[in-house]
């Protein structure tokens, strides 16, 4: 068993536990597409991840980028940073390493789970470019997601999973601007989808 394996094992314990309290209902999870994606979804919650990873089938190996500051939270920071599959970045500036870590995962055939806001919010916010700009660099589709922002108990948490898509198709070199109007597109694609949640 892989450490990765392990993490899902356990946390799928624990994640089992907590739907009883927080069930979730989960839509279009047949959009996930084989092969190499970046799934990207708002973000309200830290437990935002293990809903989004759990609500996809096992086969897909699933790399997750979240801020560094994690790292350095008590239990929970050294159990992610031991599984492996967290690819942590450090925000405000640059972080090359994160980069070449994400690109190297999709270049493999996995799937990366990016929060495109970089940070929690009640409602969808703007999107950072960085997630568009590894699926262009990548070649690979964008999962679109959105997940409820509202949080209470016995209240079912929705995810809706919407259709992957490639964000840049001409055949050029994508450029800054190409990535923030790819970004854009995006976070509409997410708010959307959460319409069809309060529809």
């Amino acid at each position: 068993m892989t450490k990765y394996e392990f993490m899902y094992s356990a946390s799928k314990i624990v994640f089992n536990v907590a739907s009883f309290l927080k069930p979730k209902r989960v839509y279009g999870v047949e959009n996930v597409p084989e092969g190499p994606a970046v799934i990207c979804a708002n973000h309200a919650h830290f437990s935002d991840p293990f809903y989004i990873i759990h609500a996809i089938p096992r086969r897909h190996k699933i790399w997750v980028m979240s801020k560094d500051e994690v790292r350095h939270w008590p239990v929970v920071g050294p159990l992610l940073a031991w599984s492996e599959f967290i690819i942590f970045v450090k925000r405000g500036k640059a972080d090359i390493g994160a980069v070449k870590s994400a690109l190297k995962a999709l270049k493999g055939g996995e799937k990366l789970l990016i929060f495109p806001e970089g940070t929690r919010h009640d409602e969808i916010g703007e999107g950072k470019t960085g997630a568009a700009m590894m699926a262009i660099r990548s070649n690979v589709p964008i999962l679109p997601v959105h997940i409820s922002s509202q949080r209470k108990f016995f209240r079912p948490i929705e995810i809706r999973f919407g259709q992957p898509y490639m964000p840049f198709t001409e055949d050029r070199k994508a450029n800054a601007e190409d990535y923030q109007v790819a970004t854009d597109a995006l976070m509409e694609k997410i708010k959307v989808l959460g319409q069809e949640e309060k529809a």
